[in-house]
Parts: structure tokens; C-alpha cells; sequence
């Protein structure tokens, strides 16, 4: 199995755009990316979106390869095939960690998501984000509603018995089932 992502963190992005990653997060860019040896710095794939995207998407190499790869299964000449080759390879970058663990975000990404002197990092499992704090202040609000929308004691985890990740249950929310025990499960 592949090495995730875990943790957030926030770090001071500099006029040139200079931010460091964490060091966590480095370790997994090097265990994914078939280029990397000892001495060498990893790279990175940066998916920037389309303009609903309010933060970077940040991928190892092979997982941005599995992405590429499903795309390319796509029938040939397809709608979705051309779509999803355009988002993806066409709004996205591979760059390089420096010598000190830092990324180098150009102007054009910063403006993309309104970075300017800080940035929120945040693990997502086979994937990181890069957001501008206050977006990200904004977007956890929503999770936090989501969450309202359960008893208190519900635990996230019983989506995924639900197949909430299924694309076919993505259409309305999960509910748990009336039949739980309201005492977390146990």
C-alpha cells in the first residue's frame, strides 16, 4: 500500500513564492516518485482546476500517473476522455522540492487561489492541499454544517459501511440508519 498523507500545518510563503512543505509530507513525495534517490528532491504534481477550485490539489507522481491512466482508459475520442484530459494535464504542473523542503509556487498559482504571506497545508490521504488560510476557514465552516446534520455522538466512519464513496450514493447525503445505537456504536 502507498504512503499517505496525514496532518495540516500552516507556513509563511515568502515574495517569491517560496513555502515549506512538511517534512512528513516530503517523505511520501520521495516513497512515490520513481525518480527519487538518496540526494535527489522529489517531485511534485500541482492540479490547480478549474475556477470553482479554491486550493491546490497535490499529488506524488504515481498517483497522478493512476489519474492519468484512468483518463487514458476513457474511450478514445470520448467527451469525458477529452474534458478530464484537459483539466488534468492541462491544469496542473510538475515541480520540484528545492534542497531545503520548500515548494515554489509561481505567481499564477498564488493568484489562482489568493495566497499572499501564508498558506494552509492539509492531508488528504494520497493527496494534500494547499489553501489560502481564510478559504480554508470558509470551507471547514461547511464541513462543521455537515456534520450538524448528525446526532452528536455519530461517528464519519459509518459513511463508508453506507458506500457514501460509491458515485451512485454521492447523490444524497448518507444517513445513518435508524436501527444504530445512539451510544457511538459500541
Amino acid at each position: 500500500m502507498a504512503r499517505r498523507f496525514r496532518g495540516e500545518s500552516h507556513h509563511k510563503v515568502d515574495a517569491k513564492g517560496r513555502v515549506s512543505i512538511p517534512a512528513s509530507f516530503r517523505r511520501v513525495l520521495e516513497a512515490s516518485d520513481p525518480d527519487w534517490t538518496q540526494g535527489l528532491t522529489p517531485n511534485v504534481v500541482i492540479y490547480y482546476g478549474d475556477h470553482r477550485r479554491k486550493y491546490l490539489e497535490c499529488y506524488t507522481v504515481e498517483a497522478f500517473e493512476e489519474v492519468e491512466q484512468m483518463i487514458a482508459d476513457l474511450p478514445r475520442g470520448s467527451k469525458s476522455r477529452n474534458m478530464l484530459s484537459k483539466l488534468y494535464s492541462g491544469h496542473s504542473q510538475t515541480t520540484q522540492i528545492d534542497d531545503t523542503g520548500r515548494l515554489v509556487l509561481s505567481q499564477k498559482l498564488r493568484d489562482r487561489i489568493g495566497i499572499s504571506s501564508e498558506a494552509f497545508f492539509l492531508a488528504t490521504g494520497d493527496t494534500f492541499q494547499i489553501w489560502e488560510p481564510s478559504a480554508y476557514q470558509e470551507d471547514q465552516a461547511s464541513t462543521e454544517d455537515w456534520l450538524e446534520e448528525y446526532p452528536e455522538d455519530f461517528d464519519p466512519l459509518i459513511l463508508l459501511e453506507q458506500g457514501e464513496g460509491d458515485s451512485r450514493a454521492a447523490a444524497k447525503p448518507a444517513r445513518p440508519p435508524e436501527d444504530l445505537p445512539t451510544d457511538g456504536g459500541a
